[in-house]
């Protein structure tokens, strides 16, 4: 085959090439946007309004009481009330407690920041508390704020009270049980010793006034 009818197959073969209709011509083709079986990409949804003003604080140092905590707290807006968890026995502090402010914004800029915050060797926990689950004694007395139980007045004036005569017939045979296993005690372990007699242990009877009925 000479020089010339090579040139001429090559250019055979290049013109079939142009002539045969290339993949993909004659079709209709959608937009990227809308082309079938393509799933869209999901729109997020957007967060609802913020409502929340009542924050529940965790891991409350020993220390940082009320007073602290309203003034620590107020640098981030109007703190309405604040309430710490108490023993109503002791008063002592259960660490953690609730705090409210005027604005939801605030109380949601305070969760976001302060959580997790270390203070006097303690992380604290903040965290929104919904509208629908404030308890609604939350706030019941939080104006008047802790007053401890007075035990020792309460067992005072219960101890002080007149008795009745049947109350007190049982104060005495109580005493006097109990200074009976005292002498058996002593007596088992051999000791040698005489207690004196209660006085008092035997109580006269009541008398009887008659009133004449004239």
């Amino acid at each position: 085959m000479g020089l010339r009818e090579k040139k001429r197959n090559q250019r055979r073969v290049l013109a079939r090439r142009s002539a045969a209709p290339r993949s993909g011509d004659g079709k209709d083709f959608l937009p990227l946007e809308e082309r079938p079986g393509k799933k869209r990409a999901r729109e997020e949804p957007e967060e609802p309004e913020n409502t929340s003003t009542v924050l529940y604080i965790g891991h409350i140092p020993h220390g940082f009481y009320e007073d602290q905590m309203q003034g620590f707290f107020q640098q981030f807006g109007t703190v309405k009330r604040l309430r710490i968890a108490r023993n109503r026995k002791t008063g002592k502090s259960k660490h953690y407690g609730f705090i409210e402010f005027e604005n939801p914004e605030v109380a949601k800029i305070v969760a976001d920041e302060m959580n997790n915050y270390l203070l006097f060797e303690h992380t604290l926990q903040l965290e929104l508390v919904p509208p629908e689950k404030v308890h609604p004694k939350l706030w019941k007395g939080v104006r008047k704020g802790f007053v401890p139980i007075d035990r020792v007045a309460i067992e005072r004036k219960r101890l002080s009270k007149d008795k009745t005569i049947e109350e007190h017939k049982k104060l005495v045979d109580r005493i006097v049980k109990r200074d009976e296993k005292r002498r058996k005690r002593i007596k088992a372990a051999g000791i040698d010793y005489e207690c004196p007699p209660l006085i008092g242990s035997v109580q006269p009877s009541a008398k009887k006034i008659k009133f004449n009925e004239d």
